[in-house]
């Protein structure tokens, strides 16, 4: 079926395919820099939520930052935030209540604010209040613009001063992702794909997807898309963490678990991370199912989150395709912003 290209377009309506081929293009997208007035800056604090907080967690380990940074998925702030914390609210649609609430409670507290957002209610506060804001292009679901917010997190942190050169780097990627996505464009044949390859593993399984501290933002991308694009159910865990408690709980019966496990291994991870999922699977043989491992493409950090980022959106469109599901909407979590309003 996948390679079934009528097929393909019937299911997929919203073309989720085509944008995450030309997701590369985010890369170069290009924000105006932002005016700030340079001021002491002792901490980040970045509110947001789904797939708005991704970028944040993507920039939590590249490049990282030199001032302690915290991603906020939540109503209100940490104590500790004051005048000397850069607050960013991060809302792709511009209308998410926690984050706006969080914004609230920044502005009592005078941090200096700034927005990234595609419009909505956040945009509109931030226009009123002349904070520094970036706009998204919109049109998309939040999870199919997290390069995008990258970019304009990098532009927004080079300006500040709190990186250099950041922004341009990331834009120096995009032909690095234009020619990895080729490979698993839906008119490459499945025996050469090797997106629907793992997309034929996870059908009628939940997916459990793993890896360590350099690619767990592309882990927590990997069940964000399982569970917004196939509409399967997935969550994710980082080692070495899982050795702590979660190794053990596989341990156990049924044998024959209802999973696929994922390790998303890079090899410019700590030593002894990589030991730890090959001893791991060894140790887990017979009683989970073996792991299906992803050694991403690229020799750096960025690189080889881009492209395990990348494919993630392939396998979770071609697991969407499999179930029989259009993977753009979203309705059950429109349903319950509308219960909550």
């Amino acid at each position: 079926m996948l390679d079934d290209l009528k097929i393909i377009h019937e299911r997929d309506a919203q073309d989720a395919l085509g944008i995450a081929e030309k997701q590369y293009q985010q890369l170069s997208q290009n924000y105006p820099a932002p005016t700030i007035k340079p001021q002491a800056i002792e901490n980040i604090v970045f509110a947001g939520m789904g797939g708005s907080a991704l970028a944040a967690l993507i920039a939590q380990v590249w490049p990282g930052f030199a001032v302690p940074f915290e991603i906020v998925r939540n109503y209100s702030l940490p104590v500790y935030v004051s005048d000397k914390t850069l607050f960013i609210a991060s809302s792709y649609s511009g209308n998410t209540e926690e984050t706006i609430s969080a914004l609230a409670d920044a502005e009592h507290r005078g941090a200096l604010v700034a927005v990234i957002s595609s419009g909505g209610k956040l945009a509109d506060r931030a226009k009123e209040k002349s904070y520094p804001l970036l706009v998204l292009p919109g049109g998309l679901q939040p999870r199919h613009a997290v390069f995008f917010s990258l970019k304009a997190l990098l532009t927004l942190t080079d300006a500040i001063g709190l990186t250099t050169g950041k922004a341009q780097e990331l834009g120096n990627d995009a032909e690095f992702l234009h020619s990895a996505i080729q490979t698993w464009l839906p008119t490459v044949p499945t025996v050469q794909n090797q997106a629907k390859q793992i997309a034929l593993e996870c059908i009628g399984r939940s997916v459990v997807i793993y890896g360590g501290p350099l690619l767990f933002p592309a882990a927590y991308k990997w069940k964000i898309s399982f569970n917004e694009n196939a509409k399967q159910v997935a969550w994710c865990n980082q080692y070495s963490e899982f050795n702590h408690n979660e190794f053990i709980g596989w341990s156990r019966q049924p044998v024959d678990k209802p999973y696929t496990v994922i390790d998303l291994r890079s090899d410019l991870e700590h030593p002894q991370i990589q030991k730890r999922f090959e001893i791991s699977a060894k140790l887990l043989s017979g009683a989970r199912p073996d792991p299906i491992v992803v050694k991403p493409g690229g020799t750096d950090l960025l690189a080889q989150l881009l492209w395990t980022i990348a494919l993630g959106d392939f396998v979770t469109l071609y697991t969407a395709l499999l179930n029989n599901i259009n993977p753009t909407p979203v309705d059950l979590i429109e349903k319950l912003k509308k219960e909550l309003s």
